[in-house]
């Protein structure tokens, strides 16, 4: 079925809407404001908002909106350093001009420690073409090694993992055997690969882990973490549409001006996501349907999801690993995990499910931090739709993004990747996204939408400003603010100094790898050295006390959109010169106290 109109025509009527309760919603507050004038002019106070408010139609509305106090954002002036770092990785999608769904939604990247040597490498998946086209091969994954000072080696084929194997989205890492060696899960349309990383090289473990899934699978981001507490690390993949040639034909999508065009996911059925369970040594068995992670439409008995993102986090503080599922154009999932492994959706009960006006979005990304002593769940969402911030309390969330100030200005953009960070290291994690529109030719029907756009970097502000996050000038952000088509993100400390590099990969073109100006605050970084099994501890928890300050966070590399950070913590403490107190909660619920930690270094705490 042919559809005239994309997300972004559709959500134009909404804004013309908008555009008029706004006009008449100024009017009203003018009138207030003169009346107000009138009243403080003859009484012994006077309010010094009227003159601005009697200027209204000539001032930024945003800066009618927030807190005149606040101050300003600091400025983080990144710089692309991938080039000079040795990174020349571009990604290939294959595109002919068939305009197929896939050739716009890849590829991810990880940020790990490969080889154990203490320094983060970093590997991109590639998509390639499309397995009929008589073009040269391209290796589906690029792996580049750290020499310790930031500085990169392509190393691919010297480990094993040259080589042609499918047509690349995504990838998940850890270590799945025991061994102590991280491997990687490369998800792709049709069969996914399991590379296990041994003393001379990566090899293929696919067919011996059970991992492949379906030849005809669209298989998108994927997390490895201890689901059932037995100690080793399960695996979840989250699937995307059912999608083949045939059907992006049959559908045959197309836009006034453009002609064939990438469609939205509303003409795909939906699929179920892959669960897989260790069995200790490295082997899985699929169990979806039986751990309570299948979701139908009671009245059809069809699958519901169409997801892109996860992240696995203890939504309910009961010391368990929930699932949280960033589904396209339906409403997104929220798992929670009983402790053994079996899960009851509970999205829209919990309030994720839908955006604040009770709306299933476009979710891409998605990615989750403590805010203002709460937890919050970020999702990137589609052209013409604000990113959702939920913020959870007292068991139930709500989408927070208006009035926490990301709302307004992420509508104008398209989001794949998102990420909290503290990009400035005064203790308070602000938030990234990365941007980039799924149709090339957008401009041409949509003028106030581009193919390539630039990242967004939100300062959190903390808890005294009007609005929590305050978006940064593009003067302010160097490189970041430079327009590509991006995708996933991701960060890690690659040159030792503190503070994250960020990286952001992009549909048909080079990634940025972007390095920070020096930030005025103090650091301290940790990692778990945990038990076989889980030697990174992921999923476990660390709380550090500085200066009558608490900080959380979890060690969760898998967030995002199709990529993986590095499983260390890096924790802001401003003007603070070391954590006083700091309390790990290890994956089987285990709590260690540690002392004092100067700042200024990484620590690594091994499981008692």
């Amino acid at each position: 079925m042919n559809e005239p109109e994309s997300r972004d025509d559709l959500a134009q009527a909404d804004d013309r809407v908008i555009a008029v309760a706004f006009r008449y919603s100024l009017i009203a507050l003018l009138s207030i404001a003169l009346l107000a004038a009138l009243i403080y002019g003859v009484s012994t106070f006077r309010d010094q908002r009227a003159p601005e408010l009697a200027d209204a139609p000539r001032a930024d509305l945003q800066r009618l909106l927030r807190d005149e106090a606040a101050p300003a954002p600091p400025a983080a002036g990144y710089r692309d350093i991938a080039t000079e770092s040795g990174i020349d990785f571009v990604h290939l999608n294959g595109a002919t001009g068939e305009r197929l769904l896939p050739e716009t939604m890849g590829g991810g990247v990880a940020v790990f420690d490969y080889d154990g040597d203490g320094y983060p490498d970093l590997l991109f998946v590639n998509s390639g073409h499309w397995p009929d086209s008589d073009a040269p091969a391209v290796d589906t994954l690029r792996l580049y090694r750290n020499d310790g000072s930031g500085r990169f080696d392509e190393v691919t084929a010297e480990v094993g993992l040259a080589g042609d194997h499918g047509y690349g989205m995504g990838v998940a890492v850890g270590d799945v055997d025991g061994d102590g060696r991280d491997d990687v899960l490369l998800t792709a349309v049709g069969r996914n690969r399991l590379f296990l990383n041994r003393t001379d090289g990566f090899v293929d473990g696919t067919a011996e882990a059970g991992v492949a899934g379906g030849e005809g699978t669209w298989s998108s981001s994927a997390g490895f973490f201890d689901a059932d507490g037995d100690g080793d690390l399960d695996l979840f993949v989250v699937n995307y549409v059912e999608w083949s040639r045939a059907t992006d034909y049959e559908v045959d999508y197309r836009l006034t001006g453009i002609g064939r065009a990438y469609g939205p996911p509303t003409n795909f059925a939906g699929t179920q996501p892959y669960y897989y369970v260790n069995d200790g040594s490295g082997r899985f068995v699929e169990r979806g349907r039986e751990a309570g992670l299948h979701v139908l439409n009671p009245a059809t008995g069809a699958a519901v999801g169409k997801g892109l993102a996860l992240i696995p986090v203890d939504l309910d503080n009961d010391g368990d690993l929930d699932l949280v599922v960033a589904n396209d154009t339906v409403r997104n999932f929220a798992f929670i995990n009983d402790g053994n492994g079996i899960f009851e959706e509970q999205g829209t009960l919990l309030g994720l499910g839908y955006d604040r006006n009770g709306h299933a979005t476009g979710a891409m990304g998605i990615d989750a931090a403590e805010v203002d002593g709460a937890l919050a769940i970020g999702i990137g969402n589609f052209a013409n739709e604000m990113s959702s911030l939920y913020l959870g309390r007292g068991g139930a969330f709500a989408d927070e993004a208006i009035g926490r100030g990301i709302g307004a200005p992420s509508r104008a953009v398209l989001t794949f990747g998102l990420l909290f960070y503290d990009y400035d290291l005064d203790g308070r994690p602000d938030f990234l996204q990365a941007n980039g529109h799924v149709e090339d030719e957008i401009n041409t029907v949509q003028s106030s939408q581009t193919h390539s756009q630039s990242a967004q970097l939100f300062w959190n502000c903390g808890t005294g400003c009007a609005q929590t996050f305050v978006q940064v000038s593009t003067e302010d952000i160097g490189d970041l603010a430079r327009p590509v088509v991006g995708r996933g993100a991701a960060y890690g400390d690659i040159d030792g100094d503190g503070q994250l590099e960020i990286l952001i990969t992009q549909i048909g073109g080079a990634p940025l790898l972007l390095k920070a100006q020096e930030a005025a605050g103090n650091w301290l970084r940790i990692a778990l050295d945990g038990a076989p099994g889980n030697p990174h501890g992921i999923g476990g928890a660390i709380e550090i006390e500085y200066g009558g300050a608490v900080q959380r966070q979890s060690i969760m590399p898998t967030r995002s959109y199709l990529s993986q950070v590095e499983p260390v913590v890096t924790f802001g403490l401003g003007k603070a010169a070391a954590a006083g107190r700091v309390t790990v909660t290890w994956p089987d619920g285990l709590r260690q106290e540690i002392g004092a930690l100067e700042a200024g270094r990484l620590h690594r705490i091994r499981r008692p």
